[in-house]
């Protein structure tokens, strides 16, 4: 094997692997040297859960590795870039141009170039360390900029930023993802396909199809920090009005800036759509799976087997958790929670729903706490922040095991990454206070749940 491809192949493994909620990256099985990653925007900046992509290549980027690599550098296009009209930061063009001396993209100071000890991941978390706090400062010879002018363009850069992370690489993907028109009306997804037996006699050629790696785990996000985009939202009307023109910053050229105006009032309006798009998308996998059933689809054999399996583990290790099938439909689960005795779960009884796609594991289940629990790690909505095994994602027992991990972990470690009731998070994470607050809302919700 070239040497190239087997270190390209074994960083993308490393990284496929580990269990980090903020990269993600990918490629086609016959073109391992064009690769795309994506990096979720990092809390408290203005690309705060913000998909961004890159062709290395939803910010999303794409790598292209030469013969040369790890000798020599990939080549690193930003995408999300609305088409080339949105610079997202003084480092990351509108035209797809990442600046970093690592990339010999830019000139850096001694020992900031490019070795081949270096790679995949570094080049992630160096342009993800430019989605910072402040971006203005990125902007060589603005590092130190105090003047009372600079201070008002570092907020108002911030504003624009905040805006367009929300409508271009959140807003705009996911209604490309769901098949949402200008007019807020769902059409049929381009992707979306009436045969769901994987045991297909023909396969598409796969340089002919739409390479969209990501789709699956942006819509999952969407669900996880909803609640947080609705927030930017109402933050972002408190500080502009709708229709106030973008501010052009004094390093923005004329095709290369973020020009625009404030609309939060229809980002809004799109946000809910959305939210209510993937609401509707997940209650159609129940009428797919009675279809795939009645066909005896290979899905659906798999689920079935899979519910038996997880049903058998907890009698024979006495789980007090009880499983069953809504409607005796493959596709849809019913899991009855009790709450771990001498905990603030303790006497809870909780009923949460696993909806299968027709198109699992490649689209990963989606789960909802249908009886409401107040907790740092569950949605408003219901949905849990979990992490399953990523070597065993098709594993639907292992989704189930990460959620009551999730419930019952006790002493987690801070990741604003799980930040998905914003309200439960900042009490859990606060003053002894605001964790006793916490723990007797919990209790009130677990005591509910018995009512």
């Amino acid at each position: 094997m070239d040497q190239s491809v087997f270190r390209i192949t074994k960083e993308l493994s490393e990284l496929q692997k580990n269990s980090d909620l903020s990269l993600a990256v990918a490629c086609r099985d016959i073109d391992v040297r064009n690769v795309k990653a994506l990096i979720i925007g990092p809390h408290e900046t203005p690309y705060e859960f913000g998909f961004f992509e890159s062709w290395l290549t939803n910010l999303q980027f794409a790598f292209k590795f030469g013969k040369e690599y790890p000798r020599k550098s990939p080549q690193v296009t930003a995408i999300t870039t609305n088409g080339g009209r949105c610079r997202f930061n003084p480092n990351i063009y509108a035209n797809g141009r990442v600046c970093l001396s690592i990339l010999g993209t830019w000139r850096g100071e001694r020992g900031e170039e490019w070795s081949a000890a270096q790679g995949l991941e570094s080049i992630l978390l160096s342009i993800q360390s430019l989605m910072s706090s402040n971006p203005y400062e990125n902007e060589p010879g603005f590092e130190d900029a105090n003047e009372p002018s600079d201070k008002k363009n570092q907020k108002e850069y911030v504003q624009k930023i905040r805006h367009e992370t929300l409508r271009v690489s959140v807003i705009q993907r996911l209604e490309v993802y769901l098949g949402i028109g200008v007019d807020g009306q769902v059409t049929t997804p381009i992707t979306a396909k009436d045969d769901y037996d994987l045991d297909m006699d023909v396969l598409e050629d796969e340089s002919t199809v739409p390479f969209e790696p990501f789709k699956d785990l942006c819509k999952r996000r969407f669900l996880w920090y909803y609640d947080s985009y609705l927030a930017t939202v109402q933050k972002g009307k408190e500080e502009a009005k709708d229709g106030q023109p973008f501010v052009r910053m004094p390093f923005e050229g004329s095709s290369n800036t973020m020009e625009g105006k404030f609309n939060y009032t229809e980002l809004e309006r799109r946000l809910r759509n959305i939210k209510k798009a993937l609401d509707a998308e997940t209650e159609s996998w129940a009428a797919q799976g009675l279809e795939a059933k009645a066909n005896d689809t290979t899905v659906s054999v798999n689920l079935t087997r899979q519910y038996e399996q997880v049903v058998e583990s907890f009698k024979r290790s006495d789980t007090p958790h009880n499983l069953e099938l809504l409607d005796n439909n493959p596709f849809v689960w019913q899991l009855t929670y009790f709450g771990k005795p001498m905990t603030n779960l303790d006497g809870g009884l909780f009923r949460v729903k696993l909806s299968f796609s027709p198109r699992f594991p490649e689209e990963q289940p989606r789960i909802k706490f249908e009886t409401r629990m107040f907790h740092h790690r569950i949605s408003l909505d219901g949905t849990p922040c979990y992490f399953p095994a990523a070597n065993r994602r098709e594993d639907a027992k292992t989704h189930i095991e990460a959620v009551i991990e999730a419930l019952e972990e006790e002493q987690p470690p801070y990741d604003p990454r799980t930040l998905v009731h914003p309200e439960a998070f900042k009490l859990f994470w606060g003053s002894p206070d605001d964790r006793r607050m916490y723990n007797r809302r919990l209790r009130r919700s677990v005591q509910k749940s018995m009512e």
